[in-house]
């Protein structure tokens, strides 16, 4: 279900890659503006915990999306350019997939300045691949890179 992002060194201020793992309430995902020029940082999600008006959770399904189940947050769909993304196994083992540099994550963003939120888009896993999990960060080729 895309438990971490590894982000390229030429997304961050360092220039030095940057793992980033949901759980940490701190994480935030590099996102493509609309002309890919310029990297801004979303926080990832929302937990129990933290205030806000979008849904618990990191994660937003593809069928979900499509049912329109996410309009009533006014979604901006957006690329979140990474290196490589996690996945856990049943035995909560990691798995790390690098991708191509061709390839982004899909993700939507809703609120508004200090309160946005970045949500990863998931669909199925390729053939083949459903033993490490049951969802998958949906993949796009980027027009900007």
């Amino acid at each position: 279900m895309c438990g971490g992002v590894e982000i390229s060194g030429r997304y961050t201020r360092t220039g030095e890659q940057l793992k980033i793992y949901f759980p940490n309430p701190r994480a935030a995902l590099t996102v493509l503006t609309g002309d890919g020029q310029e990297i801004v940082w979303v926080p990832w999600g929302r937990r129990r915990q933290q205030p806000g008006k979008g849904p618990q959770g990191g994660w937003a399904r593809l069928s979900s999306v499509e049912e329109g189940r996410w309009e009533k947050y006014e979604p901006t769909r957006v690329h979140i350019p990474a290196a490589k993304f996690m996945e856990k196994d049943e035995e909560k083992v990691s798995h790390w997939f690098d991708l191509e540099d061709e390839l982004v994550i899909d993700g939507l963003v809703i609120g508004e300045k200090d309160q946005q939120r970045i949500y990863v888009i998931t669909t199925t896993p390729p053939t083949g691949l459903e033993w490490v999990h049951d969802r998958w960060p949906l993949l796009s080729a980027s027009h900007t890179q």
